[in-house]
C-alpha cells in the first residue's frame, strides 16, 4: 500500500494521457461554485467532457446560492457545466449530489431525486476493491459555519476579494511567462489560524469516519485538495474548481487518484486504500 507523489503533465491537457484513458469508475468533485465569478467553469466542462465514469459524485457547493442571493451572475459557461452533467446522467452515469453549505437548500431533498440526480446528505461509497468511504461535504464540522452563518458569509466576501486580486496578479505573471500562483492558497498555508483551522477540520472529519467504521472519507469544503493517511483512516479532499481545479478519481482497481486540471492535466497523488486495522507505510516515489 503506498502513496505516490508525482507530477505527470500532458502537453495537450488531455486526461487520457495521464493514465486512465478517459475512463474511471467514479469521479468526485466539490466546491464548483456555479453562479460565482471565481468559478473555473470552462476548465471543469473540458474535464467532464474528457472523462467517462460510472459514478459522478458532486460533493457540495456545486451552485453558490449565497452569492446568487446577492447578485445575479450566470454566464453561458456555467450553463454548459449543468448541461454536461445532465447529459452524463442521460447516458447512464449515476450522478449523486451531496449538498454543502452554499447549496444547503437542497438538503431538504435528502433521499429524493431532482430529475436524474440523486440527493444525499451523506453516503458510504464502496470502491471496486471493497473499501468503504464516507462521502460528505464537510461543513458539518466547520465551527464558523455552524456557530455563525453571518461570519461565514463575510468570510466568503473576503475570499472573493482575494480572488479578484489573484486574477490581476496572475495576469502579470502570464505576461512574464510564469506559472499560475494562488494568493488565497498561499495565505491558507502561511497564516497560523488558517493552518490550525485546516488541521482541526481534517481531524474532525477523520473522527466522524472512525465512528462510521469506514476505511476512508471523501469531502470538500475547505478548498484544499489532499490525499493523506490518519492512522487507520484515509482522508481525501476533492479541492475546488475556483482555484485548484482538482478532482478525485477512482480507478477500476479501487485506486484513488487526485487530478488537477488547468491548461494541463496533472496527477498529484494516488493511493491504494488499506483496510481498517492494517498498518500502513507511506513511500515517496
Amino acid at each position: 500500500m503506498e502513496e505516490r507523489m508525482r507530477t505527470t503533465r500532458s502537453r495537450q491537457g488531455n486526461v487520457t494521457s495521464i493514465g486512465h484513458a478517459g475512463n474511471a469508475r467514479s469521479v468526485f468533485i466539490s466546491d464548483v461554485h456555479l453562479g460565482f465569478p471565481g468559478c473555473s467553469a470552462d476548465y471543469l466542462d473540458r474535464f467532464l467532457n474528457q472523462t467517462r465514469c460510472e459514478n459522478l459524485f458532486l460533493v457540495g457547493d456545486i451552485v453558490d446560492f449565497w452569492y446568487l442571493r446577492k447578485r445575479k451572475y450566470w454566464p453561458e459557461a456555467h450553463s454548459r457545466v449543468v448541461r454536461t452533467i445532465l447529459r452524463k446522467a442521460a447516458e447512464g452515469t449515476r450522478v449523486v449530489l451531496v449538498p454543502g453549505n452554499h447549496d444547503e437548500a437542497l438538503r431538504q431533498y435528502d433521499g429524493m431525486r431532482i430529475g436524474p440526480i440523486e440527493v444525499r446528505d451523506h453516503l458510504v461509497h464502496e470502491t471496486a476493491d471493497g473499501r468503504r468511504l464516507l462521502v460528505l461535504h464537510g461543513d458539518q464540522f466547520d465551527s464558523v459555519v455552524r456557530c455563525s452563518p453571518l461570519l461565514a458569509v463575510i468570510g466568503s466576501g473576503l475570499y472573493g476579494a482575494l480572488l479578484v486580486m489573484n486574477r490581476w496578479i496572475n495576469a502579470v505573471r502570464r505576461r512574464l511567462g510564469k506559472d499560475y500562483w494562488s494568493l488565497a492558497a498561499y495565505l491558507k498555508n502561511k497564516v497560523k489560524n488558517a493552518v490550525q483551522y485546516i488541521s482541526r477540520f481534517e481531524e474532525a472529519v477523520v473522527t466522524a469516519a472512525r465512528r462510521e467504521r469506514v476505511d476512508g472519507v471523501i469531502c470538500g469544503h475547505i478548498h484544499r485538495a489532499e490525499i493523506t493517511r490518519f492512522e487507520n483512516i484515509t482522508y481525501m479532499n476533492c479541492g475546488d474548481w475556483v482555484e485548484s481545479c482538482t478532482a478525485l478519481v477512482e480507478h477500476f482497481d479501487g485506486r484513488i487518484e487526485l487530478l488537477q486540471w488547468r491548461e494541463e492535466a496533472t496527477s498529484l497523488k494516488e493511493r491504494y486504500i488499506p483496510q481498517r486495522g492494517r498498518r500502513h507505510t507511506t513511500e515517496a516515489a
